[in-house]
């Protein structure tokens, strides 16, 4: 640090450096900055330039006062300062005096300069900090007197290293602290609620295109999409049954982690589905089955072989009880009935409708879509009340709207496919296509009749468009597309309310991810079954035709007559034929 005399011992000495006011006097303070080197040369700061900096760094700590009351509301702490450093005393040795005048003492003034703190700046720390070599301080040692004079002894070096001033961390700008707009924050749902409309609509045409192609295929294709549809339900409602031990020791202790495996469950599956899909191709294919020497014995024995494959998963059931499973076991027995009853049944009932004609299948289902459609349009565009408190979704206005658009559509709908005997036809081969040609005669509820109008309205409609109107075309099939879809509009949707209180019941949202964007097929297939199970029953009580087929007269010739028999019936047939004039070549 720099050394300065004192004015009397400049006077002492006849040195003029001229008038130098207090303001101008000049304290040599090396400047040392947290990311530079200290400088070699003394940094010359004037008095008044330390009073402006100091006003300087107090009118910015108002400033950022004031900006966190206005951010937060409450007062924050005042910025730290750097320590002033220490105050040097600074003193100038005496001149040697000349030694004329011994006797005359000039007395020593030492001056000291308090070095005043520079302005507060804050300063943002960098990745490497250059620390600035130690200040050496020079103060002044006792003075000795010499020939009556006071002579100052050399000064002591102070080498202490000075503290480094703290680091000042600047707080956070306003515009970090401003929590995130509404507009910020919906943007990532907004975007997921996009990606999953677009992935609901992709799989939807999909599965339209799909499932019209299937149909144009044939029956065949359809009863394999059927299965494929049972299958996933069922390994879909199966799933939220697990199974766990009561007994954790019994559970450690056992080798088996899970006694009732899946093997059962997927067991007694394949077996409903034998006795069931069995039945039906023995009863719409006796003409095949019956004159085929290697199928007539599962034929005429498939119930009780039927029979025996369920007691052999029944045994295999009681043989794997297990101490402490023992109540879980026998609920997922249960479980596994009830499901098998609701899904695998319904299934081959609908797998009937198929064979009795696609149109039995397919417009039943597309009413069971509209309804389900229109009621989610009525519903988002009037709908106020809630209608069930399983779905909170569901309104009354947009179930009393999509019954009347699926009655309108049915009607529109129902007569479209109608004209085709592809659709309307019983299935007898399993080859068939929508390009085959398909012929038969058709139930008597697609025949169209004539309804004649009483002669005043017969009038009055004439009068009206100009043309002559005495009747209307119908057929019956017009009457029952209006009762299934009162069905389809009133009875139907429960099926998504049991479903949805299964959901509730297991605390799930889908039952399954089969479908991206749609869930399981659980989801979309819970009002059809309740749909094609209905339409079974419907056709086969009140539209179902009851007469003798070859196939029929076949099942009880083979089941009921013996060899010999059947022999005298063909010598017996041949015979007629020949008196009809018809020659049969044995």
């Amino acid at each position: 640090m720099s050394m300065f005399a004192s004015k009397t011992a400049f006077d002492a000495l006849d040195v003029d450096f001229g008038e130098e006011s207090e303001e101008e006097t000049v304290l040599e303070v090396p400047e040392v900055t947290m990311n530079q080197s200290p400088p070699e040369g003394p940094t010359k700061l004037t008095k008044t330039a330390i009073k402006k900096a100091a006003k300087l760094a107090r009118r910015e700590a108002k400033q950022q006062k004031s900006l966190a009351k206005s951010r937060d509301g409450s007062p924050s702490p005042a910025p730290p300062q750097t320590p002033p450093p220490t105050e040097a005393t600074v003193a100038t040795e005496t001149p040697s005096i000349p030694a004329t005048n011994p006797l005359k003492e000039y007395p020593i003034v030492e001056e000291v300069v308090s070095q005043k703190p520079a302005p507060s700046a804050v300063v943002e720390p960098e990745p490497e900090l250059k620390v600035p070599p130690p200040l050496t301080v020079s103060r002044p040692g006792k003075s000795t007197p010499v020939n009556g004079i006071a002579k100052p002894t050399s000064p002591v070096v102070d080498h202490t290293e000075p503290e480094e001033p703290p680091q000042v961390i600047l707080p956070p700008k306003a515009e970090q602290l401003q929590p995130p707009t509404k507009l910020e924050a919906a943007d990532p749902e907004e975007a997921k609620k996009r990606q999953n409309v677009v992935t609901r609509t992709v799989w939807t045409l999909i599965m339209i295109f799909g499932f019209i192609g299937l149909l144009l295929m044939g029956h065949g294709y359809m009863i394999l999409l059927v299965m494929l549809c049972q299958t996933l339900v069922y390994r879909e409602v199966t799933a939220l049954f697990s199974l766990k031990a009561s007994d954790i020791k019994a559970a450690a202790s056992s080798d088996i982690k899970d006694p009732w495996s899946k093997t059962l469950n997927w067991y007694f599956f394949a077996v409903t589905n034998y006795f069931l899909y069995g039945e039906s191709i023995i009863y719409y294919f006796k003409h095949v089955v019956f004159a085929d020497a290697q199928l007539l014995p599962f034929a005429t024995n498939h119930r009780m072989i039927s029979f025996m494959l369920y007691t052999i998963g029944f045994m295999g059931f009681v043989m794997s009880l297990k101490k402490g499973y023992l109540k879980q076991q026998f609920g997922l027995f249960c479980w596994v009935h009830m499901t098998l009853l609701f899904i695998v049944v319904s299934s081959h009932f609908i797998m009937n409708n198929i064979l009795e004609g696609l149109i039995w299948f397919f417009v039943p289902a597309s009413l069971v879509i509209c309804n389900d459609v229109f009621a989610y349009i009525w519903g988002k565009t009037i709908g106020r009340t809630p209608l069930i408190s399983l779905s909170p979704k569901k309104t009354v206005e947009g179930f009393v709207g999509a019954f009347w658009t699926t009655l309108l559509f049915s009607l529109l709908w129902g007569s479209f496919f109608m004209r085709y005997k592809y659709m309307i036809c019983p299935v007898h081969d399993l080859g068939v296509s929508a390009w085959s040609n398909v012929t038969c005669t058709p139930n008597p509820v697609f025949v169209w009749k004539e309804w004649q109008i009483w002669t005043p309205v017969a009038s009055v409609l004439s009068a009206c468009f100009g043309i002559s109107i005495t009747s209307i075309p119908y057929t019956l099939y017009h009457f029952h597309l209006m009762f299934m879809s009162i069905f389809a509009s009133l009875v139907a949707p429960f099926g998504g309310f049991f479903a949805s209180g299964f959901k509730r019941a297991f605390n799930i949202k889908d039952f399954g991810h089969s479908i991206p964007g749609h869930g399981g097929m659980t989801d979309r297939m819970d009002c059809q079954f309740l749909m094609g199970v209905f339409i079974y029953v419907y056709y086969s009580s009140l539209i179902r035709e009851h007469h003798v087929t070859v196939g029929s007269v076949l099942q009880t010739i083979v089941s009921g007559l013996t060899v010999g028999e059947q022999l005298e019936l063909i010598a017996d047939m041949k015979r007629y034929l020949e008196g009809q004039g018809i020659r049969v070549s044995c």
